[in-house]
């Protein structure tokens, strides 16, 4: 049995009976350095600093006898205990929770923890803590992380952003400063420090108008990429391959879309790579940007669904990424050029699906009254192999 005991910045003394009895009765205890360190000498038990990596010692804990680990906070919110619960089963794990970091943050900004986002940074980059709206918690991975978040912010307009650092939450050196994102300037803070962040303007919106969008031209529009969204069905935690990503406005929606959502975009033009950067910073998400397809797919984790923006006429491309897609997965296509939906038209004959075209209108002045001018009709081919 693997005894897992949340401990916060105060130690012993914030504890409850049942895990100080754990901890004192125990043989091992593993854990961290700053967690190791907040035991006492009520505790007897040989200690047991992880290693770096640590995954390959939680995957060879010697489980003949009772072993303990203490964890910061709460194991389950960001932390060790969902770990070892999937290497050894929940049977196998017990979990004696603290007081989360998050939980304590919130009280302190007056906050409901069911209206807060948690964001982690601990083994994440920075910029995946931008949002356009609403709030968050965010865990640093260092004294760094503040600086960094708030420098983001401003870049992408949120420089108006409130922020709460809190240092040391719930230990006797605990400690509150305030500011916006623009204004931050500290570099004086503790490595064990979460940020509070009210995201400033708050402009959320979906799907996302075309101009906050970084791209030369290369995009799929409002509308047709509401549509294609909507023949993708993203579900949460699942991956997405942008074929011919353009500005990677279809990998960004798709990401926003759902938790644990991520992106592969390939894309050949090495300017077009850099909006698709930039608007994955933009907006917190994470897309891997490679180079163009198909010679870029090895090693790219595997689709859940793969959209194909352009290059269809790529000799072999469409071929590659069915041979890719896992059974089950779903591939769109949309085109705008009689070469490329002649292709679609030999798959769809082949391999059926769901087989459409789109034409969309713009309303605009015509002489005193307002005419329809057509944009592209666009023809999209859905299938699930």
């Amino acid at each position: 049995m693997i005894v897992v005991v949340g401990i916060g910045a105060d130690g012993m003394a914030g504890l409850g009976e049942i895990s100080r009895i754990e901890l004192q009765t125990a043989t091992v205890i593993y854990g961290g350095e700053r967690q190791l360190k907040l035991l006492d000498g009520t505790v007897t038990a040989e200690r047991r600093q992880w290693p770096s990596p640590m995954m390959p010692a939680l995957q060879t804990l010697p489980l003949d006898d009772r072993i303990h680990i203490v964890a910061s906070g709460d194991p389950l919110l960001h932390g060790i205990g969902g770990t070892l619960i999937r290497l050894y089963g929940p049977e196998r794990v017990r979990i004696i929770p603290h007081v989360s970091a998050v939980t304590l943050a919130c009280a302190r900004m007056g906050w409901n923890v069911h209206d807060t986002e948690v964001i982690s940074l601990v083994t994440a980059p920075p910029h995946l803590a931008v949002r356009r709206g609403g709030q968050a918690i965010v865990l640093s991975q260092n004294g760094c992380t503040p600086k960094a978040v708030a420098a983001l912010l401003t870049k992408h307009g949120r420089g108006d952003s409130e922020i709460s650092v809190l240092e040391q939450l719930g230990g006797p050196g605990e400690r509150r400063r305030d500011g916006t994102a623009l204004q931050w300037a500290d570099d004086d803070i503790d490595d064990l420090n979460v940020i509070a962040v009210r995201y400033l303007p708050d402009e959320r919106v979906t799907p996302l108008p075309d101009d906050v969008f970084a791209h030369d031209g290369q995009i799929t529009k409002q509308g047709i990429r509401a549509l294609t969204l909507a023949a993708l069905k993203p579900r949460p935690g699942e991956r997405l391959w942008d074929v011919g990503a353009g500005s990677g406005s279809i990998s960004v929606e798709w990401c926003r879309s759902w938790p644990g959502c991520s992106a592969v975009a390939f894309e050949h033009n090495e300017q077009r790579r850099g909006n698709i950067e930039s608007n994955a910073e933009a907006f917190g998400v994470n897309i891997d940007v490679r180079g163009g397809a198909p010679d870029q797919f090895d090693g790219a984790a595997t689709p859940d669904a793969i959209f194909i923006g352009g290059g269809l006429t790529h000799p072999g491309l469409l071929d590659a990424c069915l041979e890719k897609l896992p059974t089950g997965g779903r591939l769109v296509a949309n085109v705008v050029t009689a070469e490329s939906e002649s292709i679609l038209v030999q798959s769809y004959s082949h391999l059926k699906g769901d087989f459409k075209r789109f034409q969309l209108y713009h309303g605009e002045p015509l002489g005193a009254f307002t005419g329809w001018r057509p944009r592209h009709p666009v023809t999209q081919w859905t299938v699930t192999k």
